[in-house]
């Protein structure tokens, strides 16, 4: 799990340091992406955190199992850091004494 936060934060300081041309295809304004991402995918946010104090990494999940990871700093803008498909969200159950 380290490992996938670390791939994680090294791909979203990535993304801001993107040059111009790769920028302008994976960014956009958090609101334009964030209503493109429930337009075209159905995505919703899941989950979010903190790279810094300046960018958040946040978790879009469909019901059909799409994802994205976008970055998003503190002026708006937002990259696209990863997506997929499968997602599964993982579910912790105490174990009880005796199984």
């Amino acid at each position: 799990m380290t490992r996938l936060m670390v791939t994680i934060l090294c791909a979203a300081a990535a993304a801001f340091s993107a040059a111009p041309a790769m920028a302008a295809e994976q960014c956009a304004a958090r609101a334009d992406m964030i209503k493109a991402l429930g337009e075209k995918f159905r995505e919703n946010p899941t989950a979010l955190g903190v790279v810094n104090r300046n960018v958040i990494v946040e978790v879009f999940v469909s019901d059909q199992g799409t994802w994205t990871i976008l970055a998003s700093d503190t002026r708006g803008q937002s990259c696209v850091v990863s997506v997929g498909e499968g997602w599964e969200s993982a579910v912790t159950t105490a174990a009880l004494p005796g199984t």
